[in-house]
């Protein structure tokens, strides 16, 4: 390797400096000695340079990877990882005021959401802590002649490849790296260009708690250089990929190459039905969060809003009060709600389905604009805005924006809400309003989505699977169910006479 090799690098997101990529256990620059750069949407200012990595690149960390995989990493016990992931769980603890504040600085998420993220991300950790001395295979009574003794085995994957967006930069990487390290597999991370700061803190972390060369491996750089690498390459055994549906799609083309296995949790247009019943003074603030947290740039957004016809006029008129008195701000301000979108490139697409709605007919209720006034103004901000007027043909209740945008539908019988919820090529989530039990339980069954929150929303636990229907992807992450994704079965048999 010809690079400029070092084994730490400090734990400082704020000081413009250049960063280094972690492969096989060292900070390494790209090879070409190329960087980019990674801005503050708060400011547009920049917050440091980092390598741009390509195929070269890739390739020398998934050699490491399968060194590692085949090497000390396959000799370590589920016990020894077991206490390998729990060291790790109490540095994070111990380094999340640098960690969330990564998060805040690179991508924009209010410091106060991001401190609250501590007991989830922790909690994940120590929770496939505790799934890596859980992993068994079974005997099965066979109908083979004489004596046969047949069983299976559960043996990880191999080298796992993980693309993550940059909506939630550590919550996403601890998705991939926590269950490769608990099954055994080996994993090279490609973050997003857009937030890789966060990415490359979680891999210093990881080497200070003694994670062996080579078993986890970041690399920085463009999704169209190095994550398409990443997806392509013969010597990847799974690639695990956060993002949207376009991509993904590229990417299940990709894996056809060594038809690797593919896990894929991608874009959404979440519907939230709330009945007549509802609880208003519950449901107002819920649905509000549910499409304005992290300034709409969360894959399950209930960005699509039902409600019955008979309450439709007071319920968008209390939700566009509350949206108009959300503070809009930095993230590090403490008092801010709503921080900026994550880039300009996202920041002029939002814009672009704000005008969009109003050309095609629909009335801004709250909000409707970028916010340019004041210290605001060189950053990506955005106001939540609520659309009412809308009809299900429109972009802005077709499309997913990934912005703090939410539209407003009236509709008149439970039947017409599940059919018009579920007119959609996404299935990843859905949400519910009502006081009645019995309707709570039908609508959730009803709802072609992976998870269906009722008179709540964007509750997540480690031990809960979570995941796509349709085209909102594949595969759980989260609970038992995401270790089967980092495994293969095995079956043995032995005859025994």
């Amino acid at each position: 390797m010809t690079a400029t090799i070092e084994t730490r690098q400090a734990l400082t997101p704020t000081d413009s400096a250049e960063r280094k990529m972690f492969v096989d256990g060292a900070w390494v620059d790209a090879l070409s000695g190329e960087t980019m750069e990674t801005i503050n949407p708060a400011t547009g200012e920049r917050l440091a340079v980092v390598p741009r990595g390509r195929r070269e690149d890739i390739d020398l960390a998934v050699a490491a990877a399968r060194r590692a995989f085949e090497g000390p990493w396959s000799r370590f016990k589920p016990a020894d990882r077991q206490r390998l992931l729990l060291r790790i769980a109490d540095l994070f603890e111990a380094h999340w005021d640098e960690l969330s504040l990564s998060d805040t600085l690179d991508m924009g998420k209010p410091l106060t959401r991001a401190r609250a993220d501590k007991g989830r991300v922790a909690g994940m950790l120590r929770y496939y802590a505790g799934m890596a001395t859980n992993l068994d295979g079974r005997t099965v009574d066979n109908s083979q002649p004489g004596e046969m003794f047949s069983y299976t085995r559960r043996e990880p994957v191999g080298v796992v490849g993980a693309i993550i967006p940059w909506n939630a930069p550590i919550a996403a990487s601890i998705w991939k790296i926590g269950p490769a390290l608990a099954t055994g597999c080996t994993i090279v991370l490609k973050p997003s260009e857009e937030a890789p700061l966060s990415p490359l803190l979680i891999a210093e972390l990881m080497n200070r708690a003694g994670v062996p060369a080579g078993v986890v491996n970041v690399v920085t750089g463009y999704g169209t250089e190095a994550g398409a690498a990443l997806a392509e390459h013969l010597d990847v055994d799974k690639i695990a990929f956060t993002g949207s549906t376009i991509t993904g799609q590229s990417i299940l083309r990709a894996s056809a190459n060594n038809i690797k296995r593919v896990s894929l949790e991608l874009g959404g247009k979440s519907p939230l039905i709330v009945c007549a019943d509802a609880d208003l003074d519950t449901a107002v603030p819920t649905v509000a969060l549910a499409a304005f947290a992290n300034s709409g740039q969360i894959c399950i957004a209930g960005s699509r809003l039902l409600v019955d016809r008979s309450i439709h006029d007071e319920f968008v008129e209390r939700l566009a009060a509350y949206a108009s008195a959300l503070k809009v701000g930095p993230g590090v301000d403490p008092d801010t709600e709503i921080g900026p979108l994550v880039s300009k490139r996202q920041l002029d697409k939002v814009v672009g389905f704000l005008d969009a709605g109003v050309e095609e007919g629909a009335t801004v209720r709250a909000g409707g604009a970028r916010i340019e006034r004041g210290e605001l103004a060189a950053g990506n901000f955005v106001a939540p805005t609520v659309f009412g007027d809308a009809s299900d043909s429109m972009s802005i209740v077709r499309e997913e924006i990934f912005g703090p945008v939410i539209s407003a539908l009236p509709f008149d019988s439970l039947d017409e809400a599940v059919k018009r919820a579920n007119a959609t090529p996404y299935g990843l989530a859905g949400g519910v309003f009502t006081r009645d039990v019995g309707t709570a339980h039908q609508l959730a069954a009803r709802i072609r989505a992976g998870s269906v929150w009722v008179n709540t929303y964007h509750a997540l636990d480690p031990a809960v699977p979570f995941g796509g229907f349709k085209m909102s992807g594949f595969g759980k992450e989260g609970g038992s169910e995401h270790l089967d994704e980092y495994l293969d079965t095995k079956t043995v048999w032995v005859k025994l006479d």
